[in-house]
């Protein structure tokens, strides 16, 4: 074989691989197709799979950086297009694609992913109905999840005043861009420990990106955690995030929410008349029983003999009723005023009424401060008023 020259399994390989990765034609390229024998690498992290159409495969792989940027996680019957750059491993040589990029063919990234998501979740019973805690009809603290200053929170506060004024505590949160979901875990779990009876997660309307941060993981785990029952207010009607699945209520707006939390004090005032009505026909029927009972006697016994001890019976019972009618209407009007008490007292014990009383909360690294000796000189500290808050430095 003299004037051959003969080359090693290896050297073929890595002139193959050469040739195949100097071709711009196959580098970058989109590919079509469908993915089986999904491998996620348990160490490593990457994902090895074969793509394949009615006629052709080739071998896949996808690093493990790569693989953390998709937004959903590929699995064997999926279509997707996915980019990449035609390669040969050399020690099998056989050839594939080195995937940097993937999409759903024909559906959206997120939407997979959410999918993906909603059925993990409710196959561990996340979103079962028999879970769902009783949103209570009375509340003396209900606590808020929002953005401060957002229309939101507006329409909740003044739908309360309206209908059911009690003590509110807002958690103030970004809904929406990087770092909102850790923020909304946070205010969740100090509500949650913070006696509220219930506790309203709510945000306005916005697109499925602006919404997104309750569709997450954490958020959802978070809301199904709270031993308070939760209800959620997120977007318009139309808008469904899996914390609407999670939460034991949903509303479909905002001031549904603030409705939806609490019985309407008109409501109680009709349940008092009514009660107050149920009262006086009872004592008035059992009047009347008594005036068919003398009628009866009347029959049998001469009418001349007690004619007096009857018209004094019915004087009597008339004076009776008269009293009795008069002792039920104090009664109600005294738990009316209690009611009222009761209210006013629990209006005066919020935060905002103690604010506006001249005093004044002082934090320092997000935490309240308790004593002075707290602090240290030189650090920053931020001071909450009833019209604001101002930062200052310890002296």
């Amino acid at each position: 074989m003299a004037g051959f020259i003969i080359l090693t399994v290896s050297q073929l390989n890595s002139y193959v691989k050469s040739v195949i990765e100097s071709d711009e034609k196959i580098r970058g390229v989109f590919i079509r197709g469908e993915i089986s024998n999904c491998t996620v690498h348990r160490l490593s992290g990457h994902v090895y799979f074969t793509l394949k159409d009615t006629e052709s495969a080739i071998k896949a792989v996808m690093f493990r950086g790569n693989a953390a940027r998709i937004r959903f996680i590929p699995e064997n019957g999926m279509s997707v297009i996915v980019q990449g750059d035609v390669s040969l491993y050399a020690r099998d040589g056989s050839y594939q694609i080195n995937v940097f990029d993937m999409q759903p063919d024909g559906v959206g990234a997120m939407y997979v992913a959410l999918e993906q998501l909603k059925k993990k979740l409710s196959e561990e019973g996340i979103f079962d109905e028999e879970k769902k805690k009783a949103i209570p009809r009375m509340p003396q603290r209900i606590g808020i999840v929002t953005a401060k200053g957002s229309a939101a929170l507006q329409d909740i506060l003044n739908t309360l005043r309206r209908r059911y004024p009690c003590e509110v505590v807002i958690a103030d949160v970004t809904v929406q861009g990087e770092g909102a979901a850790e923020n909304i875990v946070r205010a969740l779990k100090i509500l949650d420990s913070a006696d509220c009876d219930e506790i309203i997660v709510a945000r306005g309307g916005g697109s499925a990106e602006d919404l997104w941060n309750f569709n997450d993981e954490r958020v959802v785990r978070a809301i199904y955690g709270c031993t308070t029952p939760v209800i959620s207010a997120i977007g318009h009607e139309t808008d469904i995030t899996l914390s609407d699945f999670a939460a034991d209520l949903r509303a479909p707006t905002p001031t549904a929410a603030a409705e939806l939390a609490a019985v309407e004090m008109t409501e109680i005032n009709e349940k008092i008349f009514n009660l107050k009505n149920i009262m006086r026909k009872s004592v008035e029927y059992k009047l009347d029983e008594k005036r068919y009972e003398l009628a009866a006697i009347e029959k049998v016994v001469d009418a001349d003999e007690i004619c007096k001890s009857i018209e004094k019976a019915e004087a009597r019972s008339k004076e009776l009723l008269t009293i009795a009618g008069k002792s039920i209407e104090k009664h109600i009007e005294n738990k009316r005023k209690t009611l009222i008490d009761v209210m006013k007292r629990v209006d005066g014990l919020g935060p905002m009424k103690t604010l506006m009383r001249g005093y004044s909360v002082v934090s320092a690294g997000g935490n309240t401060v308790k004593s002075v000796r707290e602090l240290e000189k030189g650090e920053r500290i931020e001071i909450l008023f009833s019209d604001g808050k101002t930062g200052a430095r310890v002296e």
